[in-house]
């Protein structure tokens, strides 16, 4: 059951202290679960999966817009766009990878971060009230691409040998630590980083969403209490989330896209 279809299945009679047997309706994984919305071609597709398609219609359609026809001297929604290109471009990539090795990357690390953010942002979009990347599947299957991008080029540069110590930090002057370091680097590098790089994704817009519904429901649950004082502050609280999430949604498009090029450069730096 869905955030939503709790809240249409909680009996508005319930109240503190009431004698029905009923109490306050907490959040928890079934706010996570959404029945199918409609099936197409044998597939069923539910609203979260709506809302990711409709991200990627949404990304396109804003950059084709702003960019299919582009002047010199750019329109409104062209110079939106070139803001949104430019800040990914020179303050993450440039910045990570460096120009000359980064500029190929930019298209891609652009794409990634609008996508992110929008399927972050939909939390807070009346009607949606999802965060998409709230559901690990869809901060995975990035994090995988990212994944496959840092170790085809990793040994693509350096070769397998060198992709090898690249990957495990291999260096003599460790000395009787090598082995160890080899472990653990290998580990981390092939095993870890891409289950990391999405759960930090993943677990900031879960813990959010969560919160928002608790004092969503909350408000309402101590409203029908005749609690005012008490659902004020609550409603307060749900306000403030609001403010609170809008800003980690950025933080985190960004950061995923920040380690994504922070792995791209590690791919491409030389190994000592």
């Amino acid at each position: 059951m869905s955030a939503e279809q709790t809240t249409l299945a909680f009996d508005w009679s319930c109240r503190i202290m009431a004698d029905n047997g009923c109490g306050f309706p907490a959040p928890g994984l079934h706010s996570f679960l959404f029945q199918p919305l409609f099936t197409v071609g044998g597939y069923e597709f539910n609203k979260v999966m709506l809302l990711a398609l409709i991200t990627s219609v949404l990304v396109v359609a804003f950059f084709w817009a702003a960019f299919g026809k582009a002047k010199v001297v750019p329109g409104k929604l062209q110079m939106i766009g070139e803001a949104g290109y430019d800040f990914v471009r020179r303050g993450i990539v440039y910045e990570t990878i460096g120009k000359r090795e980064g500029e190929k990357y930019v298209p891609l690390m652009v794409s990634i971060f609008f996508f992110v953010w929008i399927m972050n942002i939909w939390s807070v979009i009346p009607l949606a009230q999802f965060p998409v990347s709230s559901i690990i599947a869809y901060p995975m299957i990035l994090a995988l691409i990212v994944y496959v991008i840092w170790v085809s080029l990793t040994f693509k540069r350096h070769g397998f040998v060198g992709g090898l110590k690249n990957i495990t930090g291999y260096d003599k002057s460790l000395g009787p630590v090598l082995p160890l370091v080899v472990v653990i680097e290998f580990f981390s590098n092939l095993l870890v980083r891409p289950f990391t790089h999405a759960v930090r994704l993943f677990a900031n817009m879960f813990a959010g969403h969560l919160m928002l519904v608790m004092f969503t429901v909350a408000s309402w649950y101590l409203l029908n209490s005749y609690m005012i004082p008490a659902a004020g502050v609550s409603f307060a609280m749900t306000i403030g989330m609001i403010g609170f999430e809008l800003f980690v949604q950025a933080v985190q498009a960004y950061v995923f896209v920040l380690l994504a090029c922070s792995y791209i450069q590690g791919a491409l730096a030389e190994h000592h």
